[in-house]
């Protein structure tokens, strides 16, 4: 059964890095999962990949060393495992701040349980960046939940959630003006409470389940 690992390579700095990296995992039935440069700066590039590796790490190691262009590889633990499930909080300050804290609250009571849970807040202002947002939370790794904290929501920010919940993305958003509660899985008027039913959503240690619910506004 493959083993999901995570692992840092320190190489120099040029064309052809990943190809060559890539080439190694692949000659060993490894899946990559997830990829991100770290780092690109002459004379050094650090690359992290997330692998499904079907055989012992030091084997992997051991053959991405072997190439010339490589000066070290770090094996770690995954981001999954340290950082687990995402919420993220989009919107207003000062409302994402209070669902922050809900989220915060309730997250450290699940982790400390043995859950991996996770909260990013951005606040934002307007139309457009606010719709740009939404469509990137499903490009972000882990991202679980979706909170939408704001007074007035609507238009292109409406298409949005429509969009990531199509791709399976859970939202919620608070009660407010617009369109968006409309358009949005789950619907709290106090944003604490938003922030803890969030993270009771992707919890695997709570009870909670958005889909059993009788009625999507609170």
């Amino acid at each position: 059964m493959a083993e999901k690992i995570g692992i840092v390579v320190h190489a120099s700095a040029g064309p052809g890095i990943l190809h060559q990296l890539t080439g190694v995992v692949a000659r060993l039935q490894g899946d990559i999962t997830s990829v991100e440069i770290i780092e690109n700066r002459p004379p050094e590039a650090r690359v992290y990949f997330e692998i499904d590796l079907p055989v012992e790490a030091d084997v992997l190691t051991g053959a991405l060393r072997s190439l010339a262009i490589v000066k070290d590889v770090q094996v770690v633990n995954t981001f999954g495992r340290i950082y687990g499930k995402r919420v993220i909080i989009v919107g207003g300050g000062a409302q994402v701040g209070q669902v922050a804290i809900g989220a915060i609250s309730e997250a450290d009571r699940h982790n400390i349980r043995g859950e991996h849970i996770s909260v990013d807040t951005i606040p934002l202002v307007g139309e457009q960046p606010l719709a740009e947002a939404v469509r990137a939370v499903p490009r972000l790794p882990r991202a679980k939940v979706l909170v939408l904290a704001g007074s007035l929501m609507g238009g292109d920010i409406d298409d949005a959630v429509q969009e990531v919940r199509r791709q399976g993305l859970l939202v919620i958003s608070l009660n407010m003006a617009g369109s968006v509660p409309d358009a949005a899985d789950l619907v709290v008027t106090d944003p604490v409470q938003a922030g803890v039913m969030a993270v009771m959503a992707i919890a695997d240690t709570a009870k909670f389940n958005v889909s059993r619910l009788k009625r999507r506004v609170f």
